[in-house]
This record gives C-alpha cells, sequence and structure tokens, in this order.
C-alpha cells in the first residue's frame, strides 16, 4: 500500500504525496524537468547525481522500461516526484514496468505531488535542498535537514560518477567501421553519446576523470571528448588543468559539464543558474549560422559571457540569453552546453558529431 509522503524544502515549503515505491527518509537539490517522455533516461543520468527529480509532464510510467534506455548502470536521482506515476508498459519493447523498476534500484518515488506548484515555486526562488520522507510529518525537523545539505556550488560530484579504470566503448553493431580514435574523459558520460560517437566513426577509449593530460596524450587519440557530468564546474579543478595542457595539442569537443570545463581552461567564468536547463525542448541559436535548434538540456550552473582572447561564444539559450557554446578555433576545440546525443529529445543537434570529425581533419591537415 502506498505510505504517506512529505516533501520540505530549505525554505520550509511543504508538498504532499504518496510513495508508491520505496520508504525512508532522502535529501538533495530539487530540481524539475521539462521532458514529456524519457523517464528513465533522466533517472539513470550521472548529471541527476544529488538531486531530486520533479517530472513536470503529469503523467510518468505509461510506456514501461527496457535495459536499452539506461544511461549508466544504475539509478542516480535520490528521488522522483510526478503527478501521476503509472504501473502500464503500454510498449512492445518494455521488459518490465516503471515501479518495478525503481524498487529494483531503491528510488523513493512519490506520486499525487503538485508538481505545477512545486516548479512555478521553483522557477521562482531557485532551485533549493529539500527532503522527502515517509518517515516523519514533522516539517520543522525535516527543513532543518534540507538545510544542513552540502549546497550544489562548491560541490565536486564527478568523483562520485567517473569509472574507476579505462576500457573501450562498445563498437556499434552494424555501425561504420572506426576510422579515428577518441579518449572519452568520464565525468559522467551517459551511454547513448557513446553510441552516437561509435555511430559516427569512432573508436572510444573511456577514462577516468582525473587521467592526466600526459596518460590522455600517450594512447594517442585523434580527439579527446569532454562528457557531461554533475555538480559544480568550478570545484573540478583538476579536470580544468588537464583540459588546459591539452588544448592545442588536440581536437576537443566538449558537451554539457564538459563544455563548461573547456570554457574555464579558456578564461571563461561560470556561475550557478537560479533553477537550471532541463528538459528537451530548449531553443538554442548558433550565432554563425542563424539556425535555431531545439536541444536536450540538464544542467544548474552556465557560462558567464566575456571578452576571452582567442575564444568566442557561438550559441546562446533564446529562452534567457545564456551561453550555449563556445569555440576557439585557433586551438581546435569547441563545446556545446546542450546534449547532442539528445536522449530523449529532438535530433537538430547531430550535426555536431561531424563537425567533431571536421576540426579532426583540419587539425591533422595542419600537422601534416
Amino acid at each position: 500500500m502506498p505510505s504517506p509522503a512529505v516533501i520540505v524544502l530549505e525554505d520550509g515549503r511543504t508538498f504532499h504525496g504518496e510513495a508508491l515505491v520505496g520508504a525512508g527518509t532522502v535529501g538533495g537539490e530539487v530540481v524539475f524537468t521539462t521532458s514529456m517522455n524519457g523517464y528513465q533516461e533522466v533517472a539513470t543520468d550521472p548529471s541527476y547525481c544529488g538531486q531530486i527529480v520533479t517530472y513536470t509532464f503529469p503523467m510518468v510510467g505509461n510506456y514501461g522500461c527496457h535495459p536499452s534506455r539506461d544511461e549508466s548502470g544504475r539509478a542516480w536521482a535520490r528521488a522522483v516526484l510526478a503527478r501521476e506515476i503509472t504501473n502500464y508498459r503500454f510498449n512492445c519493447e518494455s521488459t518490465q514496468t516503471w515501479l518495478d523498476w525503481l524498487a529494483e534500484r531503491g528510488v523513493l518515488a512519490v506520486s499525487g505531488v503538485d508538481t505545477r506548484a512545486l516548479t512555478r515555486h521553483i522557477r521562482e526562488h531557485g532551485a533549493m535542498r529539500g527532503v522527502v520522507s515517509t518517515e516523519t510529518g514533522d516539517v520543522r525537523a525535516l527543513r532543518r535537514a534540507a538545510q544542513s545539505l552540502p549546497q550544489m556550488s562548491g560541490l565536486d560530484l564527478v568523483k562520485a560518477v567517473t569509472c574507476e579504470e579505462r576500457y573501450e566503448a562498445p563498437a556499434l553493431p552494424g555501425g561504420p567501421a572506426p576510422d579515428l580514435h577518441v579518449v572519452a574523459v568520464d565525468f559522467g558520460v551517459k551511454r547513448s553519446m557513446l553510441r552516437y560517437l561509435a555511430a559516427a566513426g569512432f573508436r572510444v577509449t573511456v577514462v577516468p576523470a582525473r587521467t592526466s593530460a600526459r596518460e590522455i596524450m600517450r594512447l594517442r587519440p585523434d580527439g579527446v571528448f569532454l562528457s557531461n557530468g554533475p555538480g559544480d564546474p568550478a570545484a573540478v579543478g583538476y579536470a580544468v588543468k588537464t583540459v588546459e595542457r591539452l588544448l592545442g595539442r588536440v581536437p576537443l569537443f566538449g558537451i554539457c559539464l564538459g563544455h563548461q570545463l573547456l570554457a574555464l581552461a579558456l578564461g571563461f567564468e561560470t556561475y550557478k543558474l537560479p533553477f537550471g536547463h532541463r528538459g528537451s525542448n530548449h531553443p538554442v541559436k548558433d550565432l554563425r549560422t542563424g539556425a535555431v535548434e531545439i536541444t536536450t538540456q540538464n544542467h544548474g550552473f552556465a557560462v558567464r559571457e566575456a571578452r576571452v582572447e582567442g575564444a568566442e561564444v557561438t550559441h546562446i539559450d533564446l529562452n534567457d540569453g545564456t551561453v550555449e557554446g563556445v569555440a576557439a578555433p585557433g586551438r581546435f576545440a569547441f563545446s556545446v552546453q546542450y546534449h547532442p546525443e539528445s536522449s530523449p529529445g529532438p535530433h537538430d543537434s547531430l550535426y555536431l558529431f561531424q563537425r567533431f570529425r571536421d576540426e579532426i581533419a583540419r587539425f591533422a591537415g595542419r600537422a601534416a
């Protein structure tokens, strides 16, 4: 039977629901995603490490789950909140229901939440720490517990999600024979990103986040990919130093956290957004071509626009004007804040994989 659950934010705002799966008390930064589907991909995305995820779409779980939709080997969301969580699997490929999937992974799932009110509160007051509990309704105690949680600013969560040792990413069945070698630095990489790199003709070696520039170059890569990941980019100083030492020596392509780390290495600054960008319907403009892409995003920090010698801002978010892409052509490096693998989401940004190949060819031509 469902258990009563209470959600208390650090400012004391309280919401109620019923726990369909799981029990106990969990805490984290409370955020929301605007995606209409992809609930399984969201829960397994390492970029959601340390967070309680609110789904704004009013019903999740209706098409069930399948192992191929997992973005990593475990669920990273500490809890999921929704208006309605169903236990159907109305899809011919699904192998189990969403609730069964959540139960197997020990994720606290709360349904019946007024997600519109919760989302509006976060939009107006910013993402904040919160606690979800089925054990107590003591709002004051839960608020104190939320306030005692670590702030996301200054938090290095990469160390919690990166791989422990180097490995070769699987080749894509039926895909092109790889003709280029890419080293992917794992700050919380998604499996779908590795699949798209393979589909673009890359052999991919994945390395832990603390791998040095010297160790990366010993692998003789044609290019280096800087992956997505959670937490504050300014707290991952070791990665910024590695990127600084790689600049100009090998083509670089970064997304999400990798974009922010590249920007820091180039001389930009980063800052925390009020409530972040999470979902698969964010419009981004390419300043060089004027084209607008509908993108998938998941980030709580952003790059501050500035004049940086040798670098340029290439993309902006049309919702709030924030930086969505940078490039340093003279050092064969570029990055975007959004997710070109779009899992789930539109495929407007797949051209970036070809752009990476083009940068590698341009670098090789200069070297020749």
